[in-house]
């Protein structure tokens, strides 16, 4: 039995389910089809001009219990007692309300009101509309006729006589009628024949006229001694009947689905033929495609001014392994979804947007690849795409995840509607399982569910103790008034072999097992539990199963509850019936969230325009790549003169460090010039050139760096900040330096090392430039770190007011006794000789100042280095006039410039190294780079994530905003307009 609540949202909806699953028909005659035409003058008096078009036949096949009980016309020559028999009439129908004889004579019979009247409902529609045609009616008919074997379809059909031999006899009906008055009238006891099943057989069979009870009208009494004959000719009748009436129900299902059948060929060629375009015109986007578009945008609409998403949809919920799952596939009509024994499968809410097309196909909403699903393969490859699509949605670390996956699907006769499939609800979190997945999965399905407009499907699994159950409860909390859920039980030829007591099948569907209320209560068989049954064969199982089910025999179930064709029937009315009655308030809701918007852009950027999180990342992309190509325009001379400055500053210090001073110091030329040609050789085998690539590597990205920082005028936007300093790091990043220069670079670099002649005096002296700039700052360094170490001097203690620290005083001391010794000895070499240190510690103590050997040997490292460098550059003044010398080779000349020939030697290096390094960069590595970068913008391209935390800021996001609210806007005003066509079509 089903509930009807009171809200005004569904009272087209309740009405429907609550009236047995029926509707009156407004259809005008000529629209209908040629059989139920016939059967509209046969059966509805159209005698009568003036009688309402909707009195069709098609009434009479809704339900058989709606018939028209009109008294029988009495036989020729029996006399006309019209009252009394209207009389009659009216107490046999009484007597088969309280004793519930319809629905055990004609409930199984038509296999559901609510079906048969979908059924015609779907025939009615059976062609497109023919207003866009009017002006090419008789192309269009010509061109379908090549299509339809009219006269094969007419053949098809079945005669009025098969037709009149299939519905029930009814002056059989009304003898039945007229006995059942007798027996009312003369106070028969039932006793328990009438409170059982097979009380309920013999008021549907005892219509032998020999068994009737004397009439009413005369008083007369049954004879008690024939009670007992009378009651087994009775038990032999109802079994006949009985009999009867369910070879009447094979027929008239064996004809229903014959004529169903040829429907779905018909409307599958027409649906082809639009398909094409019959005459070349662009097909439109279905109804229920632009409905899915807005709930896709909705999907992705994070709002903050609390617009929320109230649109109907269907939501699916229920407890894992309930057969949530086959109940969507049996309503899309194809095995879509990936299958497990007992675990979790459903990991991510799926949308499925259902509607009708003429192939039976599916597709994602974020490619363009069709899955046919009448081939197993194509089915196979979508279900493990959906299984791909779920399990890289699941954040590491977690079991299920709230990224919505949108699947469309297509086919003869499938019913519009857009269902949300959600994992189910579980109980315990086992292992494997995130810790928070139970409440994860609560909280999804709350979130689904709150939308007051939502319609939940709820789905209980009738083989297990209704007591186990968990979303029940839950969905009581979200619907407590059960005027939005439709309550589903699934695996009944399970439950009715389990059970004990069948009556528990009939509380559940009634809804006084659970406190949940509901809108409607179904039950439906989803298969025998087998992974490789296909949906035709289900289909044939349950109803095979509901056409012997004693459920449905005795009454428990009413047959508009069964099978999961009325389900989804009755689902897709309520979704529709829904959608009519909210889309119109969400469109005004989003109108008026659209005004804020604007408001609030016009308010605080009045001089921008409005450029979304995509829009502001292609014109950074474009200022990135047109930064990039400026590294080409960079002149060779600039490149080689920041190679040979960057290069010489990560080498100096090696060079003076480890090759002059140690040569310098051994005070004999020869000496000099092997150990340089030594330590030369070792360098380069081993250092310079890693060095050298380091250096050029560095400067591309610190050029790289100044081009992108580089501000060009107003066009520069600060929202890019963060997107280009990404790009410039991930960029360097992915940049590998091609390292197969390096030989080539060593050759170069040892030949340009090895060469000592000088040829000009203008090469000499920037050699003797080049040597003074570095022992200068060399010396300079050198200066200040004497300095640090002594403390400040006299003037700087008069003043500046500051004292040396004990440690610089004794810093000081031994300063001056080392300077005195220098003084005596110009010619020291580097170290000191033990007494030497003896003797400056002695001549300390005598002065009170005890000090560290360490500390005199560290000292007299910085004083010997300065006084060193100091007589390096009086010797380079020198060496200014020493070039004719060295011209002429005068070996025994006194003026000896071999620190100057190798200073020339380290510059020439470096002249040739930074002019190899800029023809490695312009040529190969700043073409590489570029292509990196491309690489990068692509990929932050398609990372929507990326996009997101790189472009940031209250004026991006309200681009984001004003940009979905338009286009939400937008496809609902469209849709709306679309259905209000549809409605005035129809």
């Amino acid at each position: 039995m089903l509930r009807v609540g009171s809200s005004a949202a569904c009272v087209a909806c309740r009405s429907l389910i609550s009236n047995n699953m029926g509707v009156k028909f407004r259809i005008p005659l000529q629209k209908l089809h040629p059989l139920s035409r016939a059967i509209h003058h046969r059966y509805s008096g159209n005698n009568n001009p003036h009688r309402t078009p909707h009195r069709t036949a098609a009434r009479y096949f809704t339900s058989m219990s709606r018939l028209p009980m009109r008294p029988l016309k009495p036989p020729p020559g029996s006399g006309g007692h019209r009252h009394q028999q209207q009389r009659n009439f009216w107490v046999a129908r009484l007597a088969a309300r309280l004793l519930r004889l319809r629905y055990i004579l004609l409930g199984t019979a038509v296999g559901g009101g609510y079906t048969a009247k979908k059924t015609y409902e779907e025939w009615k529609d059976m062609l497109p509309d023919f207003s866009e045609y009017n002006w090419v009616i008789p192309d269009f008919v010509w061109e379908l006729s090549e299509h339809i074997d009219l006269d094969k379809l007419a053949k098809a059909l079945p005669e009025m006589e098969e037709i009149a031999k299939l519905l029930p006899d009814f002056e059989k009906i009304g003898e039945n009628f007229t006995f059942l008055k007798g027996l009312l009238s003369s106070g028969v006891s039932l006793g328990s024949e009438v409170k059982g099943a097979s009380g309920l057989h013999l008021l549907e069979n005892s219509g032998d006229p020999a068994l009737k009870a004397t009439d009413s009208s005369t008083g007369a009494a049954h004879d008690p001694s024939d009670k007992q004959y009378k009651k087994s000719s009775d038990k032999e009748k109802i079994d006949q009947l009985q009999e009867e009436l369910l070879r009447t129900q094979l027929k008239y299902q064996r004809m229903l689905e014959r004529l169903e059948k040829e429907n779905k060929e018909l409307r599958k060629v027409v649906l082809q033929k639009d398909d094409k375009g019959i005459h070349q015109r662009k097909v439109k986007k279905s109804l229920i495609d632009l409905y899915s578009e807005v709930l896709d945008i909705l999907s992705d609409y994070d709002s903050n001014y609390n617009t929320q998403d109230h649109l109907p949809r269907v939501v699916v919920v229920g407890d894992q392994s309930a057969g949530k799952t086959s109940v969507l596939e049996m309503i899309a009509q194809a095995r879509i979804f990936p299958r497990g024994s007992g675990e979790m499968m459903t990991r991510s809410p799926v949308k499925v947007t259902l509607s009708e097309g003429p192939h039976h196909v599916a597709m994602f909403k974020d490619s363009g690849r069709e899955f046919d699903l009448s081939k197993e393969e194509d089915l196979a490859a979508l279900r493990h795409e959906i299984e791909l699509r779920m399990r890289k949605s699941v954040k590491e670390g977690q079991t299920v995840s709230s990224e919505t996956i949108s699947l469309s699907v297509k086919g003869p006769g499938i019913q519009r509607m857009v269902l949300v499939d959600l994992p189910g609800v579980i109980s315990t979190v086992t292992t494997g399982m995130a810790s928070d997945t139970k409440e994860t999965i609560f909280s999804m399905s709350k979130a689904y569910m709150q939308n007051p407009n939502a319609i939940i499907l709820c789905i209980q699994d009738g083989s297990v103790d209704a007591e186990r159950s968990i979303v029940t409860d839950l969905v009581s909390q979200m619907d407590p008034h059960g005027r939005r859920t439709i309550f589903v039980l699934t695996k009944v030829d399970l439950a009715e072999k389990n059970l004990a007591s069948p009556s528990r099948i009939q509380q559940i569907v009634e809804g006084k097992l659970f406190p949940m209320k509901a809108l409607g209560y179904f039950a439906v068989v989803t298969g025998k539990g087998g992974t490789g049954e296909s949906i035709d064969a289900i289909k044939d199982y349950e109803e095979d199963f509901f056409q012997n089910s004693r459920l449905l025999r005795d009454g428990m179930l009413k047959a508009h509850q069964v099978t999961t064709k009325n389900l989804s029937l009755a689902v897709s009315d309520c979704f529709w019936k829904m959608v009519r009655e909210s889309v119109e308030q969400q469109a005004d809701v989003f109108k008026a969230s659209r005004f804020n918007l604007e408001t609030e852009w016009k308010n605080n950027y009045p001089r921008l325009r409005e450029l979304d999180r995509n829009e502001l990342f292609e014109k950074a992309k474009n200022e990135i790549l047109d930064e990039v190509i400026s590294l080409s325009q960079v002149t060779p001379q600039l490149w080689e003169s920041i190679l040979q400055k960057k290069l010489w500053e990560r080498v100096s210090t090696h060079v003076i460090e480890n090759i002059y001073l140690p040569a310098a110091q051994t005070m004999d030329s020869g000496t000099f010039n092997t150990t340089v040609d030594i330590k030369l050789k070792q360098w380069t085998d081993k250092q310079l050139p890693h060095k050298a690539l380091e250096v050029a590597w560095e400067t591309l990205q610190e050029e790289f760096a100044r081009f992108m920082a580089e501000y060009k005028g107003k066009d520069q936007d600060d929202i890019f900040d963060k997107l280009k300093e990404a790009v410039k790091d991930e960029s360097i990043k992915r940049h590998k330096w091609n390292e197969r220069a390096m030989d080539s670079l060593r050759v170069i670099q040892h030949n340009a090392l090895e060469d000592r002649s000088i040829t000009d005096k203008p090469q000499w002296d920037a050699a003797i430039q080049f040597m003074e700039e570095t022992l200068e700052s060399r010396l300079k360094d050198n200066e200040s770190v004497i300095k640090d170490m002594v403390g400040p001097d006299w003037t700087e203690r008069w003043l500046k007011w500051v004292n040396r620290t004990p440690e610089q005083h004794i810093r000081n001391e031994t300063k001056n006794e080392l300077d005195r010794l220098l003084k005596l000895h110009d010619d020291h070499t580097a170290y000191l000789a033990s007494d030497e240190v003896t003797t400056v510690r002695k001549n300390l103590e005598g002065r009170g100042v005890e000090v560290d050997p360490v500390l005199i040997k560290d000292t007299w490292h910085q004083l010997y280095r300065r006084h060193f460098l100091q007589k390096a550059l009086t010797h380079c003044s020198l060496c200014k006039r020493g070039f004719y010398y060295y011209q002429r080779h005068f070996v025994d000349s006194e003026l000896e410039c071999n620190d100057v020939v190798l200073f020339w030697r380290i510059q020439r290096m470096l002249v040739i190294t930074a002019n190899t390094l800029r023809q490695q960069l312009t040529n190969t590595e700043v073409r590489r780079l570029e292509k990196n970068v491309k690489e990068v913008l692509d990929d932050f391209g398609e990372d929507l994530e990326k996009k997101t935390q790189l472009i940031t800021g209250r004026r991006v996001q309200l681009a984001e905003d004003l940009k979905k609210v338009r286009e939400i806007q937008e496809k609902l005003e469209a849709f709306i307009e679309a259905l209000h066509k549809e409605k005035l079509l129809h």
